[in-house]
């Protein structure tokens, strides 16, 4: 039987979920061709040994997995800040990525005629699955790395305009774009007008967390939670796929030094540019609780003059680490998060409550899940500014006293729904695997029907 084919995009922020996702594709037989960003590739390769020549799935290989890795440029030089020119990046990649992936798609899927059939997983934030897959007679997976929550406000863009609301603006509001990025919501316009194509959609989340609304995106579209994917068990724990984007400190020895539930580990992801001012308050909130911390921080400029001297003792500043392997740690007591996607179920699936600090995009509603649906954490701030007493207070609550022990026993249940889902027969196991049969069934209809117009 000729094997399928798995074409693959990720974008920067999305590359854990999607190396495993692919991995564990790998898994149920399909062949896979990996595709990276080249700056992604050349980040990544930097940050580890240095070599450019380095393929991330060669221990995959080893375990037996079919997958093939190539790159892709994205018409920017290496060195080009992404970041730093973000409009003028997506503006480009809007305008132009598209014809460079229809020539590399054309190029694979005419290099293997043994394979009829092909299937496309990609990101649901790039703007050009649907006309790619249409071309290329693709059958065209949605992958959503986020809270399915997050994926619906999304989805109904177009009916919350439609009865005069904006969930973009105002108090209450649950999903924030930037002023300073406009380009971002012509990107998820495009996205999300595109995504209702998909033959297929799949959530980086349990269903027993997000229920409701993924059984009403399921009347839409056939819509699978199969999250957090990073812990299935098949090969993915078996086979290491480097993924960081830059170099991580080990901390282990240290936190080993702690009493249980004595840490705090601060950390606002690899995107989120903190200011000067929340990282002082911060600081001298965390000289007030006397906390143990671990904090990462690219740069330690903004820092107090004498605080890491302070603190020598009891405080680590880091550039980078893994985050898994900090939050498994039986030393971490709390997490002090931008709350990212990735952030919160990690922090979720080892047992650690949360002080929550969103900035914006899916960051507030992912607060809103985490503070006011499954009652794990607790608001930095509660929509003032950053001070230090509040700091200092926020602390208390989460890591010492009443409060403390409520949100603990609370997490342990959530932790508990997630790691059940993963179970043989629990419901994100479930799901991929009716994926797949799904999958499988749309593959076989496709090369028959290729077959009778040959």
């Amino acid at each position: 039987m000729d094997k399928l084919k798995f074409l693959h995009w990720c974008s920067i922020s999305h590359i854990t979920p999607t190396l495993d996702l692919a991995t564990n594709l790998a898994s149920r037989g399909f062949t896979i061709t990996y595709v990276q960003l080249e700056f992604v590739h050349h980040a990544i390769s930097i940050a580890h040994d240095g070599a450019e020549d380095v393929d991330f799935f060669v221990e995959a290989r080893q375990s037996g997995l079919d997958i093939r890795y190539t790159t892709i440029s994205d018409g920017f030089p290496l060195e080009f800040d992404r970041n730093l020119n973000f409009d003028e990046y997506w503006e480009g990649m809007i305008r132009d990525f598209l014809d460079r992936v229809d020539e590399l798609v054309g190029s694979i899927t005419r290099s293997d005629a043994s394979a009829a059939a092909f299937f496309l997983v990609a990101d649901t934030l790039y703007t050009w699955p649907a006309a790619i897959a249409q071309k290329h007679n693709l059958v065209n997976v949605s992958l959503w790395t986020g809270a399915a929550t997050v994926f619906s406000i999304n989805y109904h863009l177009d009916l919350l305009s439609e009865n005069g609301h904006s969930p973009y603006r105002g108090p209450d509001v649950v999903y924030q774009v930037p002023d300073v990025v406009p380009v971002l919501m012509k990107i998820v316009v495009k996205a999300f007008e595109q995504v209702k194509n998909a033959d297929f959609i799949l959530c980086n989340t349990v269903q027993e967390l997000e229920s409701k609304c993924l059984s009403a995106l399921n009347l839409k579209q056939p819509t699978y939670a199969i999250g957090p994917v990073n812990r299935f068990s098949d090969f993915t724990k078996a086979v290491v796929v480097e993924k960081s984007l830059w170099p991580e400190s080990d901390c282990t020895h240290w936190l080993s030094s702690n009493p249980p539930a004595s840490v705090l580990y601060i950390s606002f992801g690899s995107i989120v540019q903190i200011n000067k001012q929340d990282i002082v308050e911060i600081a001298h909130g965390l000289l007030l609780s006397r906390v143990n911390f671990i904090w990462i921080l690219r740069t330690t400029d903004a820092l107090p003059v004498g605080f890491q001297d302070d603190v020598k003792d009891r405080g680590l500043i880091v550039p980078w680490c893994n985050q898994n392997a900090v939050l498994s740690s039986p030393a971490v007591g709390g997490f002090l998060t931008h709350c990212g996607w990735n952030s919160v179920l990690e922090s979720m699936w080892s047992g650690v409550p949360m002080i929550c600090y969103p900035f914006y995009v899916d960051q507030p509603t992912n607060r809103m899940l985490v503070v006011d649906d499954w009652k794990v954490g607790i608001d930095l701030c509660d929509g003032g500014r950053v001070t230090s007493e509040g700091v200092d207070n926020k602390i208390n609550i989460l890591m010492r006293g009443k409060s403390s022990i409520d949100l603990r026993e609370q997490i342990k249940k959530v932790s508990k729904i997630m790691r059940n889902a993963l179970e043989t027969d629990g419901s994100s196991r479930r799901n991929f695997d009716q994926f797949v049969d799904d999958l499988r069934g749309r593959l076989y209809a496709r090369r028959e029907d290729i077959g009778s117009n040959t």
